[in-house]
């Protein structure tokens, strides 16, 4: 069994605008079941919605508008992203908080691409929240700095 450890950034601005995220990078680690680090992933990828970021964007994320325009559009990534996963091997993606699968799901939709591999997914803010058995009104202010 591998577990991958994902992060993702996506498009951003300020204000509260209702406009479509999409996925700018993903940064992984693949662990197996003996808790070593085996691989690591990251990629920058083109926005086709909202190409240029916004200068917020830029500043929370600290990346800049060269890394993405030089980068490849989302299908070709998420392709490079399930076969260094291999998906066809045992796994189980990890993230902290569900926001990370939702917008891998969105992202699929917008580009076409089967979303089914990703439902093999676990929070692990909410895993985190269980074993220190946090009070379930309580759990939505757990961050990593908890």
């Amino acid at each position: 069994m591998n577990y991958i450890i994902f992060d993702l950034e996506s498009t951003c601005w300020k204000e509260k605008s209702g406009r479509i995220r999409e996925i700018i990078e993903i940064g992984a680690v693949k662990i197996d079941s003996t808790q070593y680090i085996v691989s690591e992933f990251d990629a920058f990828i083109k926005s086709v919605i909202n190409p240029r970021l916004s200068d917020f964007c830029q500043e929370l994320t600290s990346i800049q508008q060269s890394d993405i325009d030089k980068a490849d559009l989302f299908p070709q990534i998420i392709g490079d992203f399930q076969a260094w996963i291999d998906i066809e091997a045992p796994y189980v993606l990890c993230s902290w908080g569900f926001y990370d699968r939702t917008q891998l799901k969105a992202d699929c939709s917008l580009h076409g691409v089967d979303a089914a591999w990703v439902n093999a997914h676990i929070s692990l803010k909410h895993q985190f929240a269980e074993i220190k058995k946090a009070p379930k009104a309580r759990r939505h202010e757990i961050s990593l700095k908890t």
